[in-house]
């Protein structure tokens, strides 16, 4: 049973059994005609005895492979590569279906090609995961045809195969370079005018040309007979805290990704910057129960227990505690800290009812919230309106709009810091406010 499932009868054997069998009907009526459908039955059976024979005389005819990375990047082109040759002595035609993960739901994945003997051919594509969790990958299935093209012989290669799916790490890796090489201006990041000299003290060394004058070290210019300087770095050790809401707001999705996995991302590449600027990072998640606390670190190991730590966060139905946040934080954060919440206010009121607990984290540390512009009601509220019904719309989701600046405002008048973000300029938008509070020396 197994042997026949490896067959597979081409279109064209079809038509040529619909010719036969036409051909034989009209033989009642017309002798000449059931002569021909005579020899032109044999010569079928013939023919589709040596496809047989040309298929299935070697039992490894195809050999094939796929190449992927040891875990997806979540919201990435995560590339996939199938590597396919054959050991016929003639050119084959192939069909290559690969079962990739459910998640996926891509039913139309079919490649067709042609290889000539000895040759190697590559299929290279990409798959974009939206959820964090387990990638479930099947077999290849290649169908082999010769130049007869009648029949199909089926390989099943390779085993299912498991792939987890991680927060961003491709996106993590592309801010990494940019910070070791200081090139995250390249990136949009911001350059910004570092403000007094809230630093620590690095070394002395010549003046050179550009110096800031006020550097200078007089008593080392006095011993070395020429001009030397004071060199400032930037404070180290200063632990910065990602906290998470993963409450009910956070499951809106954007472009596929929920805004859970955007905080998560970004959150990321946050705490490997920190590590990188030799700060120490540390992560909070919390809902209706505090889902993770890392206490922050400034070893490189740190990031990775922190990726470990956002694979397995979801979003929680009810509202998020912030009076659990408030005293978890009391308790777990001893010392001054920069945090950068994420979360989503839909409304001034919503906000105003945890204002007091933010207040409350503002006065031991430096708080930083961020959360969400609604991008598809502005998307609404360009479009042309056509009827009444269109303005009422349009002027409900503007009053929506300007309560999340008033938010902003609000929370400005208490001393915390308010990023309004698109959630794709989620990680910029991050990443510009620690180096900017980083600058300014206020942590």
């Amino acid at each position: 049973m197994k042997f026949v499932k490896s067959i597979y009868l081409h279109s064209i054997f079809y038509w040529v059994i619909t010719a036969i069998a036409v051909t034989s009907v009209l033989g009642f009526f017309f002798p000449i005609f059931y002569g021909i459908a005579k020899i032109s039955c044999l010569l079928f059976v013939v023919a589709i005895g040596f496809d047989f024979f040309l298929l299935y005389r070697i039992k490894e005819g195809v050999q094939a492979q796929r190449s992927c990375p040891e875990k997806l990047s979540n919201g990435d082109e995560n590339p996939i590569q199938i590597s396919i040759q054959h050991n016929y002595n003639f050119t084959v035609s192939v069909t290559l279906i690969d079962e990739i993960p459910i998640q996926f739901q891509k039913r139309d994945f079919n490649y067709l090609l042609s290889i000539k003997p000895g040759e190697e051919k590559q299929v290279n594509y990409n798959l974009r995961p939206v959820n964090r969790g387990e990638y479930h990958f099947g077999v290849l299935n290649v169908y082999v045809s010769s130049f007869l093209n009648l029949i199909k012989r089926r390989y099943k290669i390779g085993t299912s195969q498991m792939v987890p799916c991680y927060p961003s790490y491709m996106q993590m890796r592309q801010y990494e370079l940019m910070a070791i090489s200081n090139r995250l201006t390249d990136f949009g990041v911001k350059k910004i005018r570092r403000i007094g000299h809230q630093m620590e003290f690095d070394q002395i060394r010549e003046y050179v040309k550009g110096d800031d004058y006020r550097t200078i070290n007089w008593k080392a210019t006095a011993r070395k007979s020429q001009i030397m300087v004071n060199q400032y770095q930037d404070e180290k050790a200063q632990p910065v805290y990602s906290i998470i809401d993963c409450g009910r707001s956070m499951k809106m999705p954007f472009n596929g990704l929920s805004l859970l996995d955007y905080a998560i991302n970004t959150s990321l590449v946050i705490s490997n910057t920190a590590v990188i600027k030799h700060d120490k990072a540390g992560l909070l998640c919390f809902g209706k129960n505090v889902h993770a606390n890392i206490p922050a670190g400034g070893r490189r190991t740190q990031v990775k227990k922190i990726m470990e730590v956002l694979y397995n966060q979801e979003t929680d139905f009810p509202e998020p505690n912030y009076e659990l946040l408030y005293t978890s934080v009391k308790h777990y954060v001893r010392s001054r800290s920069l945090l950068m919440l994420y979360t989503n206010f839909e409304s001034l009121d919503s906000m105003k009812r945890q204002l007091p607990y933010l207040q409350g984290l503002a006065k031991d540390h430096l708080l930083v919230v961020v959360f969400f512009s609604n991008s598809e009601i502005r998307e609404m509220i360009k479009k042309p309106s056509e009827s009444i019904e269109d303005i009422y719309v349009k002027t409900i989701g503007e009053k929506f709009l300007y309560d999340k600046k008033l938010i902003v405002k609000e929370l400005e008048k208490y001393g915390i810091h308010a990023i309004l973000t698109d959630p794709k300029d989620l990680t910029i938008n991050s990443l510009n406010k620690y180096l900017e509070l980083k600058s300014r020396g206020l942590i």
